[in-house]
């Protein structure tokens, strides 16, 4: 990859710091030129940046799941608390970032090479942690990480605020831990 100048660095940066802000309001989706309006950027460096919106697309997305896999890396505590804090931080992903993956996936034919690794990504990163504390006897072992992510979906996709959903979170990850009974 060519190196950047900084200045042009830096409007790539704003470019996706006002994507990243706008794709996360309610409302209709965020029309390129509202996104360089927002960045203070004109139009020619939105387009030299980011030929076209799925390219911005791929790029936000990538982003954020660039943080999931490094929040894998820094959570603390016993292995079910690295897990469930993880667990919790991709729920947070999820939550913000399903309206660019439902974008992405609208403009083609299927999920695509972006979405196909950052899946693989997030359960490279993902694994250890339920390995661990499954291995510690404090999750349980008979489901796997897919299921536990697809059941995070599952719940975060329910429609309403984010307050309403938090406690059924909650509740289904406590599922999630071995109790004496079942130890």
């Amino acid at each position: 990859m060519p190196v950047r100048r900084a200045d042009a660095e830096r409007n790539r940066e704003r470019i996706l710091a006002a994507a990243r802000t706008g794709f996360a309001e309610p409302g209709p989706p965020l029309s390129m030129a509202e996104v360089a309006r927002r960045a203070g950027v004109g139009m020619a460096t939105l387009y030299r940046n980011f030929p076209g919106r799925r390219d911005l697309l791929e790029a936000l997305y990538t982003d954020q799941v660039d943080a999931v896999c490094a929040a894998a890396a820094s959570v603390d505590g016993s292995p079910s608390e690295r897990f469930l804090a993880w667990v919790h931080h991709f729920a947070g992903f999820f939550t913000t970032k399903h309206e660019i993956a439902g974008e992405l996936l609208a403009q083609a034919e299927g999920p695509g090479p972006v979405l196909d690794r950052s899946r693989e990504r997030v359960l490279a990163a993902g694994r250890p942690l339920l390995a661990a504390a499954q291995e510690a006897g404090e999750i349980r072992g008979d489901l796997s990480l897919e299921q536990v992510l697809d059941m995070v979906i599952a719940v975060s996709a329910i429609h309403g605020d984010p307050d309403y959903s938090r406690p059924i979170l909650t509740t289904a990850l406590d599922g999630l831990r071995v109790s004496s009974s079942r130890r």
